[in-house]
């Protein structure tokens, strides 16, 4: 004690007492406590200075009373008594405070972005970022991978997001795409005799925003593996984000081995493919029931002879909620765009009945038949729904997650991850109604090759597969196909001819025929695993330079106009829709 010190920070904020002023003054590193008495000659010029204002003080350290000690901050034992200072930078007056954590409107946060990062909170998000992104980085080097970087000027993919182009000067008439992914250089490198490489890279979509994902680019753990199967993907993955996961937060890991869960099981039992395991909630598909004699629910009947499905969930216990808990949650689903749902709670007398609206349409043999499929038990209730497969999936996959927070159901202090597999190789879209690509038109599908029926391309399965945690889709990954024949083959199946194959990407068609090794990989998203550890709900919060939800940047205030020779220069002319 009694150290004189030189202390360099912004005033965070200031208290008056009078004939004592205190000022916390913060840095990077946190908040120190100085004080001054009316009796120097500073004193007037410092009670008068604008909050976030720089200044270097010149004083000594002494120990705080004990009635004054301060355990929320590491500072909290002393303070300093200021003897002199000096301004190192004015501070206009703030749009927003620092010192505060409330919440302000996006446009103003991001406008002033600077001043929003450095609050509390947000500024130990983005620290956290940092670290994270060092120990992931520390733990590939130890696991044997390499980082190299691949191209941000390349061309553009026919598959995926929309792409950002870039026009090219040298090349008029002509344009580059910013990378939706390092997908192909990272298999290039594969080809090129490298077996294990990683980056921490920058992806460009042009994609709306949304909560967990944001508009115009972000930044993915990228890695790529060679002579592997999928469960060797799985296994380094697991062992990097349950090290990460355990590093950097106090939640519990509920799987030490995460489940695999096919696709199309977690579309049944989870309505998702992005299912919260957290969540005990399951859905059962009970459509046979409704054909059934002994039940007269006629709505439902007459949907599941036009091809509909019922699938159900059932509540475990919740015979004594009262009848506003079912009633809401029937509310919010005709909210949400369904016909809301119906329910009933078991119950027995002499023979097992159902009490509720619908419970009279059902016998006691069909009931015990629910219960046999379901699980169920006397004293639970069963929320039902009815529509065909999609809108059936989109309404079950958010009524659980509704009923389970409405239950408490949900540990927040957990993480649980999982692996969804077997995804389908193609897809049928639901406006052309021709067949496309489902994931990643470079997986290579599932079984003996000799054996694949591409008569039926809507079974073939694909080694792709996606890590989710909480809700949250991580990543998507695969098994690269690395036949060129094959890959013609399925590209054709999804309407693409060989020539075009070879247009769009002869780089990788024409580097697999020169000897390629199996390989596979996946690509976690940086910004969603700082989400998750930083306990946010929508990435910005974990993102230091976000733009809005229309893409744009207010600070920088991009995209923006560009001058007529700088068009003329890159051969361009702008024709502007009203």
């Amino acid at each position: 004690m009694g150290s004189k010190v030189f202390l360099s920070g912004w005033i965070n904020k200031k208290r008056d007492h009078g004939n004592l002023l205190f000022i916390d003054l913060r840095d990077n590193y946190g908040i120190t406590q100085c004080i001054i008495d009316k009796e120097n000659s500073n004193f007037s010029d410092l009670e008068k200075i604008q909050l976030e204002t720089v200044i270097k003080i010149d004083g000594k350290v002494v120990n705080r009373s004990k009635e004054t000690i301060n355990k929320e901050i590491d500072t909290g034992e002393i303070e300093v008594v200021i003897e002199t200072f000096k301004t190192l930078g004015t501070c206009n007056e703030l749009p927003m405070p620092v010192f505060s954590d409330q919440e302000y409107s996006e446009e103003i946060r991001l406008r002033y972005r600077f001043l929003d990062l450095r609050r509390k909170k947000i500024h130990e998000n983005i620290i956290l970022r940092s670290k994270v992104i060092s120990f992931i980085r520390n733990e590939m080097n130890k696991l044997g991978f390499l980082e190299f970087q691949t191209p941000i000027l390349t061309s553009s993919s026919p598959e995926g997001a929309r792409d950002f182009l870039v026009p090219s000067r040298l090349n008029p008439g002509k344009f580059y795409a910013l990378p939706q992914a390092p997908q192909q250089f990272k298999q290039l490198i594969m080809v090129s005799g490298f077996d294990k490489y990683f980056q921490i890279a920058p992806c460009f979509r042009d994609e709306d925003a949304r909560a967990d994902r944001s508009p115009g680019e972000f930044y993915q753990l990228d890695l790529e593996m060679s002579f592997v199967e999928q469960d060797d993907v799985f296994n380094v993955v697991e062992l990097l984000l349950t090290n990460t996961f355990k590093k950097f937060s106090n939640k519990k890991l509920i799987f030490s081995k995460f489940p695999k869960i096919p696709y199309k099981e977690a579309l049944e039992k989870y309505g998702t493919d992005k299912p919260d395991l957290r969540n005990p909630l399951i859905i059962n598909d009970i459509t046979e029931i409704f054909e059934r004699k002994d039940v007269s629910f006629e709505i439902f009947k007459r949907l599941v002879k036009s091809g509909s499905k019922v699938r159900c969930i059932v509540t475990k216990d919740t015979k004594d909620k009262p009848r506003s808990f079912f009633d809401n949650i029937d509310k919010w689903a005709k909210e949400q765009g369904a016909s809301g749902l119906a329910y009933f709670t078991i119950e027995k007398d002499k023979d097992i009945l159902a009490k509720g609206p619908i419970g009279k349409f059902f016998s006691t043999e069909s009931l015990e038949e629910i219960m046999k499929k379901t699980k169920a038990q006397v004293g639970d209730s069963i929320f039902l729904a009815c529509n065909k497969k999609t809108e059936l999936e989109r309404i079950t996959s958010i009524a659980r997650d509704k009923i389970a927070k409405d239950l408490k159901l949900v540990d927040e202090n957990t993480f649980a991850f999982c692996w969804i597999v077997d995804y389908p190789m193609f897809e049928k879209d639901e406006q052309s109604k021709k067949i496309k690509f489902s994931h990643n038109p470079f997986s290579m599908p599932q079984g003996d090759k000799g054996k694949i029926n591409f008569e039926k391309p809507l079974e073939i399965l694909a080694y792709q597969y996606d890590i989710v945690c909480n809700g949250i889709e991580l990543s998507s990954g695969a098994i690269r196909n690395h036949i060129p024949e094959l890959m013609y083959k399925l590209f054709s199946i999804a309407g693409y001819d060989k020539k075009q194959v070879n247009e769009k990407f002869s780089g990788m068609i024409n580097a697999l025929s020169y000897g390629a090794p199996p390989h596979g990989g996946i690509a976690p998203g940086i910004d969603r695993i700082v989400m998750l550890l930083a306990n946010e709900k929508n990435i910005r919060e974990v993102t230091m330079f976000p733009m809005n939800q229309n893409a744009q940047d207010l600070m920088m205030n991009a995209p923006s106009e560009i001058n007529e020779s700088q068009l003329k220069e890159l051969n361009l002319s702008l024709k502007i829709k009203k």
